[in-house]
């Protein structure tokens, strides 16, 4: 197995695995060569657990072909902004407007303007689990962090988030 090697600043060696399953290790300008080597030997269990990973979840996602992106998309304009509103109406809460993007790393985020932004590669999981980005995006409306509150927030709406969040991950 090979990787990239990238040397900047960095006090500390890192491994990493990008979107296209290509492995790049981060290290130290003075790191010997030798240790990065012995870094990257000593992570062979993890690297192949992640690489298999990541490939069954790119098996199960398969890049979609334009008329199938069309096709999401379309649903997602559609579905999306309902279930905002619903949600919305269910925790007294309202974003300033809703984006659909192609993002392929997150299926949602919340701006700082109250702006939701959504990825149409959502439409692809099952609705408990686009209702559960739905809650969670929501809930960052009043809580900008992943603490206990926000997690209470989401769980009030969904008990069942734990399960939810899961589905996204197969």
């Amino acid at each position: 197995m090979e990787y990239q090697l990238i040397r900047s600043a960095r006090r500390t060696v890192a491994l990493e695995i990008n979107q296209k399953g290509q492995v790049i290790i981060r290290a130290p300008q003075r790191m010997p060569q030798a240790q990065i080597d012995a870094f990257f030997e000593s992570h062979q269990s993890w690297l192949r657990t992640h690489l298999a990973r990541q490939q069954a979840r790119m098996d199960a996602h398969p890049e979609p072909d334009p008329q199938r992106q069309q096709l999401l998309l379309d649903q997602a304009a559609e579905i999306l902004p309902q279930k905002v509103a619903y949600y919305g109406k269910i925790m007294g809460l309202r974003p300033t407007g809703i984006t659909i993007t192609g993002a392929r790393t997150r299926f949602g985020s919340c701006s700082p303007q109250n702006r939701l932004c959504f990825s149409w590669r959502l439409m692809e999981y099952p609705e408990d689990a686009i209702d559960y980005v739905v809650v969670h995006e929501l809930a960052h409306l009043v809580h900008r962090n992943h603490g206990p509150e926000f997690h209470a927030l989401v769980g009030s709406v969904l008990p069942d988030q734990d399960r939810r969040r899961a589905m996204l991950r197969e």
